[in-house]
C-alpha cells in the first residue's frame, strides 16, 4: 500500500431506500469513521437490480478497495464478478444475503434467515391452535430469482409451521393443500401490496401470510385493509426494524424475526481493516458456514415452546 493512502472499502447493497440497508450503511460508516477506512458506497435502483452490482464492483476493483461488502440482489449470477475482486485479493463479505455457492465470497456475516423463517412459523402454528391444521396460507417472497435469502426464510416457515418442503433450495414446490400460492414482491410496501391483492383473487379466505421483511407487510395489511380483512388475517415476517417493531405493536404484524443490519455491516469493516493489517480472514461461526450475527422473535403475544422477547425489549434493540 502507497504510502499517505488510507484503506478503502465498498459496501454494496441491494438498495439506498430500504430502511435497513439505511441502517447497513449507518453502521458501515460509523466503524469506517473510527477505524480511518475509506468507504464508498453503492446501491442497486431497486431490488434485483444486478447489473448496478457488478459495476459497483468493477469500480472498487478500479479503485484499489481492500475490502467489499455486499448483499447480492442475484446470489448466483453476482459470483463471477465476486471472484474478480477476489482475483484483486480483495477481501469480499456477503452481509445478510449468502452467495451461492456460501463459499464464494470469503466470508458471510448473516442472520440465520432459516431460523428468523423457522421462528416465526412455529410462533404462528402455536399461535393459530387448532386452526392451524385448516389454515389458508400465502407467503410474499422477494423476486422471482429467489435469492438465498428469500429461499431461506420461506422454507424455515413453512417447516416451523409443519409443512413438508419438497425441495429446501426452491420455493413454492410444496403440495400441502393448506398453501394458496406464493408471489414476489420486491422487498417494497407497493409490492407487498399488489402480491397479496393478486394471491387474495385466488383464494379471498387467506388467514396466515408469510412476508420476506416489513415493507411487504405493510403492503399486504393495506391491501387486507382494503377489503375489511386486516383483523382476521395473522401476519408474520422479518427483519426487526423500528418500523416494523411499531407495527407488532400496533397489531398490523403478529411477530417478526429480528436482525441486526448495524451489526453485519461494522463487524464486516472490522474484518476488512484486519485483513488490510494482517492478511487474516475472518472465521465463521462454529458449525457454520457463516458468521451468526444474531436472531431474535418479537411478539406482543408469547406462546409457549417459542422462545420471544418483548415489543418494549425489540424497539431497544431495533437495528443496533
Amino acid at each position: 500500500m502507497a504510502a499517505g493512502h488510507s484503506v478503502s472499502a465498498c459496501l454494496i447493497t441491494k438498495t439506498d431506500t430500504n430502511p435497513f440497508f439505511v441502517k447497513m450503511k449507518e453502521g458501515a460508516e460509523a466503524k469506517a469513521a473510527e477505524l480511518g477506512i475509506e468507504l464508498k458506497s453503492f446501491a442497486g435502483k431497486v431490488d434485483g437490480d444486478h447489473e448496478t452490482q457488478v459495476q459497483a464492483i468493477e469500480t472498487c476493483i478500479l479503485d484499489g478497495a481492500k475490502g467489499i461488502l455486499i448483499t447480492a440482489s442475484d446470489t448466483s449470477s453476482i459470483v463471477p464478478a465476486v471472484q474478480q475482486a477476489r482475483d484483486a485479493g480483495i477481501l469480499v463479505i456477503a452481509l445478510d444475503t449468502p452467495l451461492e455457492p456460501v463459499d464464494a465470497a470469503d466470508a458471510t456475516f448473516a442472520t440465520d434467515n432459516f431460523l428468523a423463517g423457522l421462528l416465526i412459523g412455529q410462533w404462528a402454528k402455536a399461535k393459530m391452535g387448532a386452526d392451524a391444521d385448516s389454515a389458508v396460507i400465502a407467503t410474499l417472497d422477494l423476486n422471482i430469482s429467489q435469492p438465498t435469502v428469500d429461499v431461506l426464510r420461506n422454507q424455515g416457515f413453512l417447516q416451523g409451521f409443519g409443512i413438508d418442503l419438497a425441495d429446501p433450495n426452491v420455493i413454492g414446490d410444496e403440495t400441502d393443500p393448506r398453501l394458496v400460492g406464493s408471489d414476489v414482491t420486491d422487498g417494497n410496501e407497493e409490492g407487498g401490496r399488489r402480491a397479496m391483492e393478486n394471491l387474495l383473487a385466488k383464494n379471498p379466505m387467506i388467514n396466515l401470510v408469510h412476508t420476506i421483511n416489513e415493507p411487504a407487510a405493510a403492503g399486504a395489511y393495506e391491501a387486507l385493509k382494503a377489503i375489511g380483512r386486516e383483523n382476521d388475517v395473522l401476519i408474520v415476517s422479518v427483519d426487526g426494524g423500528c418500523p416494523g417493531v411499531q407495527n407488532v405493536a400496533d397489531g398490523v404484524i403478529g411477530a417478526t424475526s429480528q436482525q441486526y443490519p448495524l451489526l453485519m455491516a461494522s463487524l464486516g469493516i472490522e474484518a476488512i481493516a484486519k485483513w488490510a493489517a494482517e492478511g487474516v480472514k475472518p472465521e465463521p461461526t462454529p458449525g457454520k458456514d457463516f458468521f451468526d450475527t444474531g436472531v431474535a422473535l418479537v411478539t406482543g403475544q408469547p406462546v409457549d415452546g417459542v422462545e420471544s422477547i418483548s415489543v418494549e425489549e425489540g424497539m431497544n434493540l431495533c437495528w443496533g
